[in-house]
């Protein structure tokens, strides 16, 4: 098997619908043994699994040996279950997120708000029932939800004493695609375009993961060198968010040299990416059974002039970073999330990295471009600015180390694209990809003839927005900003 991301597959007949107790009762044992959640969802079952008032819940989770177990449910929306929140903390999102999306009741949830307001009007966001600290000399600072500049729409209510920042809740779910939804209605294997736009600056991460999904479903199984290609494609994605999320970081702090330096190396590698696939931001260079990247033999030689020149260049702008005084001063020990809040939250991604939580679906793969050349896992232990800054720069440099060795070892990916078969009937896929945000997640359930019947999409930002507002907590109220820097999650990958 040459698919070099991590997928599980299985027939729904494969699949057994537990009972909602025992289906609680085994969650949380596996849970509790070190599993780990990817994901929980549920749609209303229709006519493919029992009543139109029912509930299908489905649970993907992860175990130390990466492999990846579902258990599932039905139950009916009026009865619901008992939290899961209280127990595993982790899953509060989902769980919110389920709610919101199915109306199943979800027993004595100790923080059941909206997370999107989805099919909601505009109004309903006025009535959010805030959290509220009580005191003469607690003061409320509300940012948003319009931002300056090019930022999306999110509120910020700040509860603060003095300065110092005692609780954070951030309000999102001010616009919405229906992505969902859209996803059902054109053929399967060609949402490719709507899904390059989930979250504009991770169209390669998300397109992976649907590519990947599909091809599983149609019992497809592409060349290593296209496998190669896409990894190529990801590592270049990975290391231009980076290089962004570091430019604005520096330009935060004040520290100019590396706010244009990162500006500039990023420009080369977007520009790269645009040599190679036609967009800037990968749009089109991937598409179920292929690829429409081309690396011809007169551009290789700039592929690898390109990645050695940001490579020497961030060797030094890395070292001014790491080593500034100012920048010490401003990022050592503000916004610290410990490893055992991450963990507790769920955290994936740099954030986690950076408090000592290893997650990385990249990590250890038994097949594809990352088993002919392994990628090594970056991370640090404070959890502070300073460690997520830390866990992107090692980043950079693994990914661009490994994407010149790859790309000699690989130097040609000219491969048509393979003609897909019919989905297979009544089955559930699950695609994880390591995005520069942490992992993606694409679910998609067939029906009896191979039809679409739910697509659900996981932008790691919903898991990490929980992880920001604890962050925060303790901190100076104008430390914001380098704390939602350092995360730096997205909008519109959470409201969809």
């Amino acid at each position: 098997m040459n698919a070099s991301v991590l997928t599980h597959a299985l027939s729904l007949s494969a699949l057994p619908v537990l009972d909602v107790r025992a289906w609680r009762t085994e969650l949380l044992a596996k849970l509790k043994a070190g599993l780990r959640v990817v994901t929980l969802y549920g749609r209303r079952a229709g006519d493919h699994d029992s009543q139109d008032n029912d509930v299908v819940i489905t649970a993907v989770l992860q175990a130390e040996d990466r492999t990846l177990e579902v258990l599932r449910t039905c139950v009916a929306a009026e009865l619901g279950y008992r939290e899961l929140t209280s127990e595993h903390p982790a899953l509060h999102c989902f769980e919110r997120e389920l709610h919101e999306q199915t109306g199943v009741r979800i027993a004595a949830h100790p923080w059941l708000k909206p997370l999107r307001f989805q099919g909601q009007p505009q109004a309903a966001m006025n009535d959010y029932p805030f959290y509220r600290i009580e005191g003469k000399e607690v003061h409320e600072v509300a940012v948003g939800p319009i931002h300056a500049g090019v930022i999306e729409p999110g509120s910020f209510r700040f509860m603060c004493l003095g300065e110092q920042v005692h609780h954070l809740e951030i309000q999102l779910g001010y616009q919405h695609r229906g992505v969902e939804r859209r996803l059902l209605q054109g053929k399967p294997t060609l949402l490719a375009p709507l899904v390059e736009t989930i979250a504009g600056d991770t169209s390669i991460a998300h397109t992976w993961a649907y590519c990947a999904a599909i091809e599983r479903l149609s019992g497809s199984e592409l060349p290593l060198e296209v496998e190669v290609a896409r990894a190529v494609a990801l590592e270049l994605e990975r290391v231009a968010m980076h290089l962004a999320t570091l430019s604005g970081l520096a330009a935060d702090i004040g520290f100019l040299q590396g706010a244009t330096t990162y500006g500039r190396l990023r420009t080369t590698v977007i520009n790269t990416m645009m040599r190679l696939c036609g967009s800037r931001f990968g749009r089109g260079a991937l598409r179920p059974g292929g690829i429409a990247m081309h690396l011809p033999a007169d551009l290789l030689p700039l592929l690898l002039a390109n990645l050695e020149l940001v490579r020497n260049d961030l060797a030094i702008i890395n070292e001014c970073f790491l080593d500034a005084r100012t920048v010490k001063h401003r990022l050592r020990g503000v916004g610290v999330l410990t490893q055992e809040r991450a963990q507790q939250l769920g955290i994936v991604g740099v954030p986690a990295r950076a408090s000592g939580v290893a997650c990385d679906a990249r990590a250890n793969l038994q097949q594809g471009a990352y088993r002919v050349l392994p990628i090594a896992t970056s991370s640090a232990s404070e959890g502070d600015c300073y460690a997520r800054a830390q866990v992107r720069i090692s980043e950079m440099d693994v990914s661009l180390s490994w994407l010149s060795t790859i790309v000699a070892l690989y130097p040609r990916w000219e491969q048509p694209r393979k003609a897909l078969g019919m989905l297979a009937p009544e089955h559930l896929v699950v695609s994880v990809v390591e995005g520069f945000r942490g992992e993606v997640v694409h679910c998609l359930q067939t029906g009896a003839s191979g039809e679409l019947v739910h697509y659900k999409v996981q932008d790691p930002s919903l898991r990490n927005w929980m992880g920001l507002a604890i962050a925060v907590r303790g901190n100076e109220i104008s430390d914001f900003p380098i704390c939602n820097k350092s995360f730096d999650l997205s909008y519109c990958g959470h409201d969809l």
